[in-house]
């Protein structure tokens, strides 16, 4: 046996279930690597089909009329929203007639640090949108608890101000599910299963609505 096992821990199970993870230590990498790969297919099973779909249909309307999208989320989902933009608005107008108009309120550590310093952090996307945002335009905000003060606030500001709103959650979802017009829920209590499943959401829309302005062939002879 390997000095560096334990008996008392915990291999891969096929019919574990429960959101909480990890709830007892691993006794290697691969084994741990394996519970997580069964924790991230439970989560990626617990997202809504219809709320994919309304999202979807949200996000192509407005870049079909080229409103404004704004994407959002502090930390790992500071990250996603940053990557938002890229691939909504590089990927999806690569090899069709979307002109995406995509903006991280995330990406500007300049601005995010005046606006904190000087009025609050609660405040860094609510002001950015109302300098920015007009009605009709999409926020998509991220935030793996759904509770974050200026993720809820910019929820508010948007539906107070006819900003569409597409919130994307893990944990109980927070004020956040329940605030946005759209709530694409990830059923979870592990921030990296999480943000892991938000990545993969971003990813699938983005290459959802590409494709779905695409002949046949274009999507056979194209690398997504």
């Amino acid at each position: 046996m390997n000095p560096g096992y334990d008996l008392q821990t915990v291999a891969p199970s096929a019919d574990r279930a429960s959101a909480k993870f990890p709830a007892a230590s691993h006794g290697s990498a691969a084994w741990y690597f394996d519970a997580y790969a069964e924790e991230v297919a439970r989560a990626f099973a617990s997202i809504e089909p219809a709320a994919l779909d309304k999202a979807a249909a949200i996000l192509i309307e407005a870049y079909t009329r080229r409103a404004a999208v704004f994407a959002c989320g502090n930390g790992g989902s500071a990250a996603i929203a940053n990557h938002l933009q890229c691939d909504h608005l590089k990927a999806i107008r690569t090899k069709t007639d979307l002109v995406p108009r995509v903006v991280s309120l995330s990406s500007n550590v300049e601005l995010l640090t005046a606006i904190a310093n000087d009025m609050a952090y609660e405040d860094v996307f609510a002001y950015q949108l109302q300098s920015q945002a007009s009605p009709g335009d999409v926020l998509i905000a991220i935030s793996s608890s759904g509770r974050s003060p200026n993720i809820v606030r910019a929820l508010a500001w948007a539906h107070d101000h006819d900003v569409r709103t597409i919130a994307i959650t893990g944990f109980d979802g927070g004020d956040a599910r329940t605030l946005a017009e759209v709530s694409i829920h990830v059923d979870g209590a592990n921030y990296g299963i999480i943000e892991d499943a938000h990545q993969a959401i971003m990813h699938a829309l983005a290459q959802y609505i590409r494709q779905s302005r695409m002949t046949a062939d274009v999507i056979s002879s194209s690398v997504f």
